[in-house]
């Protein structure tokens, strides 16, 4: 019996360690994504489109690590629920899976409409750039992304600091920080170009603490007789 139990603790101290480590390999992909975009594309949805002759190569990398991304930010919400355990609130819970799945969603599609400009591109580059469909992707990829999907980010972090002001799964300070960097979030879109990063260092710092303080827990075995 006491095996099995050992088993059964180590099993359930695993999991949130990977999804730690889950969490830090998601927010690294993301940063490095978020980086490449910014140094390629203009920060304007009204540049002329002239970073599509330059620039492809580095945005194709870019898109191509944001599915990676994606994946590993799964497991990142998984672990961030395995801590709420029984004291989960429905509520707060429903916002915070609500926010962390739209935000992965429009990453998602403004991805997949930046690379169809892409390739549109590569096909017909002098009929695109005189056509308005080039104006409406770039738009539209812009909005999507730097309105929407960013915004809801701010609601994944709002949600998650208020849930560990409720059942205090993080130390204090890590719920005002997260305060903090959703509401530099929802004002800096559009106004500071490097603002989408405050997200990814904000995943960073709560995986390290959590694969940190998982590594420190020891399994406790009651004896059985």
């Amino acid at each position: 019996m006491n095996g099995e139990n050992e088993s059964v603790i180590s099993a359930h101290l695993r999991a949130p360690r990977a999804g730690a480590l889950a969490g830090i390999v998601f927010s690294i992909l993301l940063a490095t994504s978020l980086t490449l975009i910014r140094l390629s594309v203009p920060d304007s949805p009204e540049d002329p489109g002239r970073w599509l002759a330059h620039s492809a190569k580095s945005i194709n990398i870019a898109l191509g690590l944001l599915p990676f991304a994606g994946i590993f930010f799964l497991w990142f919400m998984g672990v961030l629920r395995d801590r709420m355990d029984v004291n989960e609130d429905r509520f707060l819970a429903t916002v915070f899976l609500g926010g962390g799945l739209l935000f992965l969603a429009m990453v998602f599609v403004s991805s997949a409409a930046t690379a169809a400009l892409i390739m549109a591109y590569e096909a017909i580059p002098g009929k695109l750039m005189d056509s308005a469909t080039y104006t409406f992707g770039r738009s539209l990829t812009y909005e999507i992304a730097n309105v929407y999907a960013l915004r809801m980010a701010a609601v994944f972090m709002i949600s998650t600091s208020m849930i560990d002001i409720r059942i205090g799964i993080f130390p204090r300070w890590m719920a005002f920080l997260g305060f903090a960097s959703a509401l530099f979030l929802l004002i800096g879109v559009g106004r500071w170009a490097w603002s989408p990063l405050v997200f990814p260092v904000w995943a960073f710092v709560v995986s390290v603490y959590i694969l940190i303080a998982n590594f420190r827990r020891e399994p406790v075995v009651k004896a059985t007789t």
